[in-house]
């Protein structure tokens, strides 16, 4: 049966290629992107595909944009099974946004949990919502969290994807009956655009990623593994870096991540 599925970051890397998979299944797409011409570039690949496809631009390190886009979504469709939350942002002339906020920190960790927030009425009980993590991770710094203290392209990164895996554990005790949160790490230095910019290497098959991304949304592997991380280059759920396995933090993180939206 077709499955509701919204895929974040859906113009290139892991996340096109995801779109790709999946269209190939027939299910109702929502594809997001930054660039609208880049978005209306996809839409035309995939129109081929029995998927049905639709389209939403946002500007994730807004979180203006991120509210509209919940909106949209909400207003167009009465559920949404599946959210994939894929993307982020590594390295960047601009990472400090108006304000102090580092754009890693909001796009890669605040902005995905204020979407999920705000389209957790339209996923039902037995909906999944998938976050992308990363093999590189590291304990979080609440001030560089908040933009208080600055901090430098990697440790940003690493951070920002502790963080997201943390507040997916939290969120995942706080709905023991459902939907279902796990974050992954797609796989180590594939073959993406944040890769080759990143790191000069041209890196693995981004396949890797999506087929990973698509059996956590889809099939029964993942079935009960609410809150956990699955590494995918060991192929097995595993333990995230250790402070990512203290709720008491994770607690706190989450409690941040939703006062800083407050203020937004």
């Amino acid at each position: 049966m077709p499955k509701t599925i919204l895929i974040t970051g859906a113009t290139d890397g892991i996340g096109l290629e995801t779109a790709r998979m999946l269209a190939k299944q027939g299910h109702v797409l929502l594809l997001h992107g930054r660039n609208q011409s880049k978005l209306d570039i996809v839409k035309e690949q995939l129109s081929d595909s029995p998927a049905s496809l639709q389209i939403y631009r946002a500007d994730l390190s807004d979180l203006s944009d991120v509210q509209a886009l919940a909106k949209a979504i909400a207003d167009d469709h009465k559920h949404l099974d599946i959210l994939i939350n894929n993307a982020g942002i590594y390295r960047t002339n601009k990472p400090r946004l108006q304000g102090g906020m580092d754009v890693r920190f909001m796009v890669n960790t605040i902005a995905p949990f204020a979407l999920t927030k705000a389209l957790l009425p339209i996923i039902p009980k037995d909906g999944r919502i998938i976050n992308l993590s990363s093999a590189a991770q590291a304990m979080v710094s609440i001030k560089a969290m908040m933009g208080e203290e600055p901090i430098v392209d990697m440790p940003a990164y690493a951070q920002s994807k502790l963080a997201i895996t943390m507040w997916t554990s939290h969120l995942a005790q706080q709905h023991p009956d459902g939907p279902l949160f796990v974050s992954v790490n797609p796989g180590s230095l594939l073959a993406t655009k944040m890769v080759k910019e990143g790191f000069g290497v041209e890196g693995s098959d981004i396949s890797i990623g999506a087929d990973i991304l698509c059996r956590a949304a889809l099939t029964d592997e993942f079935q009960g593994k609410s809150g956990q991380y699955y590494d995918n280059d060991t192929k097995r759920f595993a333990p995230p870096q250790a402070d990512g396995s203290n709720m008491a933090k994770a607690a706190r993180i989450t409690e941040t991540i939703e006062a800083i939206i407050a203020q937004a």
